[in-house]
């Protein structure tokens, strides 16, 4: 709170600023452009940590069946910004971290990096002219692109309502940016959270609705993370967990704490080695881990991370100290918690009141 209040002069200006320019897009002084091909946009208010990335892969997964489908991103952490487009034999340094894991697990959808929205948008019409959709991580600040679909998330941890802007808080965009959302996503939520399937508007509705200020015309929807087994890497493939065993958690990811939360239920003990968001690991790194690792007592030992770190640590295994450690990774998706086929209907009816290319 004190921090809050020393930095609030700050806040203020830095919301002043963005308050100016979001009128001068509004009034159509600062032209922005809506793509001729269906857009999705999955952003947030603050600087990180909400989930964009899983919830990506969730708004693919519930567009199955129709193909092709395209995502864009900045691609951070990757040398560059310029537009290309990502294949499954990149590098994290390539092409970013998020973008080649997304590749990765779905190898049928066209993967596009690119600083400049628009002209990404602009390219990927001309290279894939039958695309049914193009999903943007981490686009709603650009305001020169006008989506089709605003996708905002929000965690249950931290909403937006009971946070402030940048120093003061982590909001990078106004609390009243919200509203140009048409769907509004809770995120991280209690994966037991009791939500009644025949009363959408329920208690708990209508005090996020309240908490967050909505209008009857946005779409209100909670998630949870869901992480599956764990998987060995470096052909390892059982991954050993319950009494007895450690592990090892290295994490370069701006909210690790629900991942150290579901560590700490599958490992006995849990040592955790955090570093920043987007953080390009080092051979000193890889080092600095197997001289950590090697102090772990017993054999039943793991190093675990998530699969967005293992794109950008993994090519420094090999010949390393680490080279036959057992690592493995911890795949997390995000499911919906309330009316999942409503989520799905909601994207594709959407999508069909747009022109598309095919």
């Amino acid at each position: 709170m004190l921090k809050r209040i020393i930095l609030f002069p700050i806040a203020l200006l830095w919301g002043l600023v963005l308050w100016v320019r979001h009128v001068l897009y509004d009034a159509g002084v600062l032209p922005n452009l809506q793509p001729n091909i269906p857009s999705i946009v999955i952003g947030n208010l603050s600087l990180g940590g909400t989930g964009k990335t899983p919830h990506v892969r969730l708004v693919i997964e519930s567009l199955i069946g129709l193909a092709p489908l395209a995502t864009l991103s900045r691609g951070y952490g990757r040398s560059g910004t310029g537009f290309r487009e990502v294949n499954a034999n990149d590098t994290a340094a390539s092409a970013g971290d998020e973008p080649l894991m997304i590749k990765r697990a779905h190898p049928e959808v066209r993967v596009f990096v690119g600083a400049d929205r628009v002209r990404a948008i602009q390219q990927i019409e001309k290279m894939v002219p039958d695309v049914k959709a193009v999903i943007l991580d981490d686009a709603f600040q650009h305001r020169r692109l006008s989506a089709h679909l605003n996708i905002v998330l929000t965690t249950w941890q931290r909403p937006w309502s009971v946070d402030a802007l940048l120093p003061a808080g982590t909001l990078r965009d106004l609390k009243s940016r919200a509203n140009a959302a048409q769907v509004v996503v809770v995120t991280k939520c209690p994966p037991n959270l009791l939500i009644t399937t025949a009363d959408p508007e329920n208690a708990i509705h209508r005090e996020w609705r309240h908490k967050l200020r909505l209008s009857e015309s946005q779409h209100l929807y909670f998630s949870a993370l869901q992480y599956a087994a764990p998987r060995g890497m470096n052909g390892n493939t059982a991954v050993t967990t319950g009494p007895g065993t450690s592990a090892l958690l290295v994490t370069g990811i701006a909210d690790p704490d629900p991942l150290l939360l579901h560590a700490r239920a599958t490992w006995e003990h849990v040592h955790h080695l955090a570093f920043r968001d987007h953080h390009n690991y080092t051979p000193a790194d890889v080092v600095r881990l197997a001289a950590l690792f090697a102090t772990f007592a017993g054999r039943q030992k793991t190093i675990l991370t998530t699969e967005k770190d293992a794109e950008r640590l993994m090519p420094l295994i090999a010949g390393s100290a680490l080279e036959h450690a057992p690592i493995a990774v911890v795949p997390v998706k995000a499911q919906i918690l309330n009316h999942p086929e409503r989520f799905d209907d909601l994207l594709r009816s959407h999508l069909a009141t747009h022109r598309t290319n095919g």
